[in-house]
C-alpha cells in the first residue's frame, strides 16, 4: 500500500500541512516515522479521511477553469464487475467518479489510498496513476 509524506497528503486532503500534522496528532490520521523521523501516511488511511472530511472542507473560490483539467487525488472506491470499473476519487472537497474498463483500472492498479490524476475534457473523464 502506498504511503504519502505530510505534504502531499495535505495536498491531497486539500488542506495546510500543519492541518494534516494536528490531524495525526489527534488520532484522526495514523502515521508512522522513517528512520530518517518523516512522517509518512498511510494511503488506505488517507482515503479513509478523504471520504471523511470533505464536509468539513471549505468551499472552493475558483470562478473558472479551463476545458482540459488535471485533478490530483486519492482513490476512495473502486467497484469492479466483470466488464467495467467504477473508481471514485477525492480530490480535496471534490468527489470524481469514473467508469472505465476493468481492464484499464487493473493495468492502473487502482485501489482505495493510490494517487491517480482525473483528466476532464467535456463529458469524459480519464484516470491516471500520479507519480509515486
Amino acid at each position: 500500500m502506498p504511503s504519502y509524506r505530510i505534504g502531499p497528503a495535505a495536498e491531497l486532503l486539500g488542506v495546510s500541512p500543519d492541518t494534516v500534522r494536528r490531524w495525526a496528532d489527534a488520532g484522526k490520521l495514523a502515521t508512522t516515522r522513517t528512520a530518517s523521523g518523516q512522517r509518512m501516511v498511510d494511503g488506505a488511511d488517507l482515503a479513509r479521511l478523504a471520504t471523511e472530511a470533505t464536509e468539513a472542507l471549505e468551499p472552493e473560490l475558483t470562478a473558472a477553469q479551463s476545458a482540459r483539467n488535471r485533478i490530483s487525488g486519492i482513490v476512495t472506491k473502486v467497484t469492479r464487475d466483470t466488464v467495467m470499473a467504477q473508481v471514485e476519487i477525492q480530490a480535496g472537497r471534490h468527489r470524481i467518479v469514473s467508469l472505465m474498463s476493468r481492464e484499464a483500472a487493473d493495468e492502473l492498479g487502482l485501489e482505495p489510498g493510490v494517487m491517480a490524476v482525473a483528466v476532464v475534457k467535456a463529458t469524459n473523464v480519464i484516470v491516471e496513476k500520479g507519480a509515486e
